[in-house]
């Protein structure tokens, strides 16, 4: 048994916290919102982000920072990505040498354009930092459905450390070392997923969608590999397997926010009408900027921003990718 501290009782907390719980480790989850740690003290359950998903007396629920992170095992870090630094400068008066940490957000911290391993590793020197990621829906996980991610560790050791911990007749875990490309499969997907609910809102069907989740991937592996990543990570589960379930999903908040706009929502209204944090909104800015530091082309994820953030309609985003110069699907392969 382990001693398991959840920084975050949003949905992924919520569910994981259920997850560990249920593997016999020793958990306790924290919120700095008081009205969560109400909510969850008395109802037992997050009523807004995942109702029905009931947890026992024996997980803990506090408002204290210090309580969740003291003579923990390890820490499972689940704020939405735009608080990951934010919640990390405020967990370095607790932390102490060599803590094990999994960040389990998804997203690029616009501006520094910074993973966000490498950010909780510069607010969290002496930190040990991980990642978990995959496709993992809250809503299943809490459910106790059948899924598998994968952790990216720097070291075997703490890898398999937690995998183990991980690891239940219902959440299977594979392991990689390659944690840059975990990241950026993860965080940009949602950008993608933010293009396939466009389409959808638009009513394209599901040759476009399949468009775009197969050329999407090829994108984020073009700038991932010119990172530095792998590309085996972007054929696997924190790759194709995260974007195809945030693709198509009734669960994601990122293509629910992109069908809205489909249907003429303006990006402040869809964000609002979704009342969660659409991180590909703040992981599409920096991918653009990760595109010019890198040189890579981002065809779609372009358009995207100019939906987003340049009041471009969506109709005329596909116009104008449908109608981009001739491509080879694959430019090294030879011909006769």
């Amino acid at each position: 048994m382990a001693k398991i501290g959840i920084i975050g009782a949003g949905s992924w907390g919520t569910a994981l916290s259920l997850l560990m719980h249920n593997n016999g480790h020793e958990v306790t989850i924290w919120s700095i919102i008081e009205s969560e740690v109400e909510m969850l003290k008395t109802k037992r359950q997050h009523e807004s982000k995942l109702p029905g998903v009931v947890l026992p007396e024996e997980i803990q629920i506090t408002g204290s920072l210090k309580e969740a992170m003291e003579e923990k095992d390890v820490l499972i870090l689940a704020v939405p990505s735009p608080f990951t630094r934010s919640t990390s400068h405020m967990m370095r008066e607790y932390l102490k040498e060599g803590q094990k940490i999994v960040n389990v957000a998804k997203g690029v911290e616009d501006g520094t354009l910074m993973t966000l391993s490498a950010i909780i590793e510069e607010e969290l020197p002496g930190a040990e930092v991980s990642v978990l990621s995959g496709p993992s829906h809250a809503e299943e996980v809490g459910k106790c459905l059948p899924t598998t991610c994968v952790v990216g560790a720097h070291t075997r050791e703490t890898a398999e450390y937690l995998q183990n911990l991980f690891t239940s007749p219902v959440f299977r875990v594979y392991i990689s070392p390659d944690i840059l490309g975990i990241e950026l499969g993860g965080a940009l997907k949602n950008v993608i997923a933010l293009a396939a609910g466009i389409a959808d809102g638009l009513g394209y069907g599901d040759n476009t969608k399949a468009a775009l989740i197969t050329r999407g991937i090829m994108e984020i592996a073009r700038l991932g590999v010119k990172m530095g990543a792998k590309t085996e990570t972007f054929c696997g589960l924190s790759g194709i397997g995260d974007l195809i379930v945030t693709c198509a999903s009734v669960h994601s908040r990122n293509r629910k926010a992109g069908y809205l706009m489909g249907k003429g929502y303006t990006m402040k209204e869809a964000m609002d009408e979704v009342k969660m944090v659409v991180e590909g909104v703040y992981s599409a800015k920096a991918a653009m900027g990760l595109s010019k530091k890198y040189q890579v082309e981002l065809p779609i994820i372009s358009q995207v921003n100019k939906v987003l953030f340049e009041n471009k309609s969506a109709a005329e985003a596909v116009n104008e990718l449908m109608l981009r110069d001739k491509k080879l699907e694959y430019s090294e392969l030879p011909w006769e």
